[in-house]
């Protein structure tokens, strides 16, 4: 198994139990990061990404070039198919990345995209909340508790220190067992509320990542100071947060044009709240230094995360160098 170099021929299969094992969320954000910095100082491609609905669901796909150890190419192809767990008892996201040689076009590896996307969403709100949240947040609120809804908490934990959590849900079974689950996991304060604009107008820091198509966050609920992560619009109908809300506040990005595409931006825009130009910055250019975090404690940020391709680049190429330094996944010669 340590036979793994393109020139064998051979591609790693990685299967979602790989790559949990491989990838933890630390090593995660600091690749996410990178990759955020790079794009920041003009090292990059232009990731793409492409939108095919169909009914019940749909499919994206997403692509990017980093240059790192070595040049990779990453092509991710997702389903979202949001009643799989009532209906077919199927997660609501499913897909594989493929990950290739740059250079030489070579097919390096096939793994599950599960681990990943979960783990460098919620990487890229740590990387945002680090340059955009305030020093001393103390209190979050976490809108949605599912499986993003978990790690987004993770994510936040190791840049805040914070200490209190409100657990939203619709459903309040399962914003229950979040509170319960994560406040033992933590060890810090985790209550479900059954109201949002409250415990969003007591916190610093608020995450939402739902399904929801209509707003729910609007500028009365947050507080100046407060760095609003966006993470569920990742679709043009989806809609979490209030147009007045974006047009109060400093809006950072991750990618501008899928933003205004499908983001909350998107909507904001079809309102004439903001224009392009109203927007502060993309993450990239934060992290790199070409334009300025947060540099007063009343500005109140929102980032818009729409899942920038060259998230899945960086955190499958960390998966694949760490699978051939252990040994580990199934070595296939495709063209045998």
């Amino acid at each position: 198994m340590r036979d793994l170099a393109p020139e064998a021929g051979r591609v790693l299969v990685l299967t979602r139990q790989d790559v949990a094992a491989l990838l933890d969320l630390p090593a995660c954000i600091a690749a996410v990061e990178r990759a955020f910095r790079l794009h920041g100082e003009g090292r990059t491609a232009g990731p793409g990404v492409l939108g095919v609905p169909v009914t019940g669901g749909g499919f994206h796909i997403k692509a990017g070039v980093l240059e790192l150890a070595r040049p990779y190419f990453a092509a991710k192809t997702n389903a979202n198919f949001p009643d799989n767990p009532e209906r077919h008892g199927l997660p609501t996201i499913q897909g594989v990345i493929v990950l290739a040689d740059a250079t030489r076009g070579t097919p390096l590896a096939v793994m599950d995209s599960m681990e990943i996307t979960t783990l460098r969403t919620a990487a890229a709100t740590a990387v945002a909340a680090r340059h955009l949240a305030r020093r001393d947040a103390q209190i979050a609120t976490i809108a949605g508790c599912g499986t993003q809804g978990r790690m987004q908490l993770r994510a936040i934990r190791t840049v805040c220190a914070v200490s209190r959590v409100y657990a939203y849900d619709r459903d309040r079974v399962v914003a229950e067992r979040f509170a319960r689950e994560l406040a033992a996991e933590l060890g810090i304060a985790v209550e479900r509320t059954p109201d949002l604009p409250a415990a969003a107008r007591a916190s610093d820091v608020i995450v939402t990542c739902t399904p929801a198509r209509e707003p729910i966050l609007g500028p009365d609920d947050v507080r100046p100071g407060t760095f609003v992560a966006a993470v569920g619009a990742d679709h043009p109908e989806k809609h979490e947060i209030a147009p007045a809300l974006l047009a109060a506040s400093r809006v950072v990005v991750d990618v501008l044009e899928q933003a205004a595409t499908f983001g909350d931006l998107h909507h904001a825009l079809a309102a004439g709240a903001l224009t392009r130009a109203d927007v502060h910055a993309e993450l990239g250019a934060v992290v790199a230094g070409s334009k300025p975090g947060r540099r007063r404690a009343e500005e109140t940020f929102v980032f818009d995360s729409t899942g920038m391709a060259l998230q899945d680049v960086a955190a499958a190429a960390a998966v694949y160098e760490r699978a051939i330094a252990a040994g580990r996944g199934l070595a296939v010669l495709l063209g045998a």
